[in-house]
């Protein structure tokens, strides 16, 4: 991430809580008051100037909807807590095909909202066209960078999701009892990509530190929202010796969690700690925090700084990506020097540039080949 975000990110950097769930929003609750009193804190001289009451922000979700218990659920967890910060006017719109975004941006355009989220990158395109037809409009889209190619009345917001799945590599690595693990991606692309080979470049690293071979399996289920497809690619991994599964699928891969219950095995959450899903077998979650991105760059735009043909991006060093806090059966899944040595010392050398984790194919065959 950018000079643009990094003093409120600080302030707000800690998990968010999934809407729409008793036993997320109980285990979060200290969180959110937390950073809800942080933000207060840090903001009060602001919020005295600037009639929040005056501002509105909008998100429209993509194919999982905003109860997903991942990636849009997460961000829209912080559109509320702008609203009970500051009042600001918050509203969203649920998308259940592809072509449902045009539709609802128009219709947040009618409705005269200051600035219109995209949730993730299948947005983007069209994000950047209802930019161009509506050029006195703002827009923000989460998860790309857009090329570079940011135009003046969008914010883009990006993550090193390879970053917390390398991590996550690293203590399956150390904890697989087969020494075979998997990965299961919704639709292939870019960003999934970042998860995919930041993954399996932490199994290879902790594999070499183990002087051993453990294999990794890769399916795409080309979806991000059919959770039978998420549950039946992960039994027939199971089934075939993987004991941990690594998914980045979205709402799809609450069926892979739910494998992972049935059989006994492990899996790990992705963009939200998924552990109360269920609890004996998530190993872990890598969690991604667009709610705290929405939230910042909102009250930035509220409080009148032009964020438009910016990227905003978040990495391990500003905690926009990170593990999930251990809760009270991680310790039960994994040793707790391992926690602490993949969220301590690995943390500290990706973060210094020691350990340059690959987000894409051609940067893991480097990587693979220089370890």
């Amino acid at each position: 991430m950018k000079k643009n975000l990094v003093i409120p990110i600080l302030a707000i950097s800690m998990l968010f809580v999934g809407c729409g769930n008793n036993s997320t929003a109980q285990s979060n609750s200290n969180t959110t008051s937390q950073v809800s009193e942080q933000a207060q804190t840090n903001n009060q001289t602001e919020n005295k100037k600037v009639d929040f009451s005056n501002f509105s922000t909008a998100m429209v979700s993509d194919i999982g909807g905003i109860n997903d218990k991942s990636f849009n659920q997460n961000s829209y967890d912080g559109f509320k807590r702008l609203n009970q910060d500051t009042g600001a006017k918050i509203s969203y719109k649920e998308s259940q095909q592809l072509s449902d975004y045009k539709v609802h941006f128009d219709a947040l355009r009618d409705e005269n909202v200051n600035l219109i989220w995209g949730i993730g990158y299948l947005l983007s395109s069209d994000v950047v066209n209802a930019a161009a037809m509506n050029p006195d409009q703002l827009y923000g889209i989460i998860d790309t960078d857009l090329d570079g190619k940011v135009p003046n009345n969008v914010i883009a917001v990006d993550f090193e999701d390879q970053e917390a799945a390398f991590l996550a590599g690293y203590i399956a690595a150390n904890v697989t009892k087969t020494d075979k693990v998997g990965f299961i991606g919704g639709i292939p692309g870019r960003v999934i990509s970042r998860f995919e080979y930041g993954y399996k470049a932490g199994v290879d690293y902790a594999a070499r530190e183990l002087n051993k071979k453990i294999g990794i399996e890769t399916k795409y289920i080309n979806s991000f929202v059919d959770d039978s497809m998420g549950k039946a690619s992960a039994l027939a991994m199971y089934n075939q010796g993987a004991d941990i599964i690594y998914h980045a699928s979205g709402n799809a891969g609450q069926g892979v969690i739910e494998a992972a219950k049935e059989l006994n095995k492990l899996a790990i959450g992705v963009d939200m700690d998924q552990s109360y899903l269920a609890p004996k077998n998530v190993l872990t979650s890598t969690v991604k925090r667009t709610g705290d991105a929405v939230y910042d760059a909102s009250y930035k735009t509220a409080s009148g700084e032009h964020l438009g043909g910016q990227v905003l991006r978040y990495g391990l060093a500003k905690h926009g990506v990170s593990l999930a806090d251990p809760n009270e059966n991680t310790f039960n899944l994994m040793p707790k020097e391992l926690y602490e040595k993949a969220t301590k010392d690995i943390e500290e050398m990706i973060v210094s540039g020691k350990i340059k984790v690959p987000k894409d194919e051609k940067a893991y065959e480097k990587f693979v080949s220089e370890l």
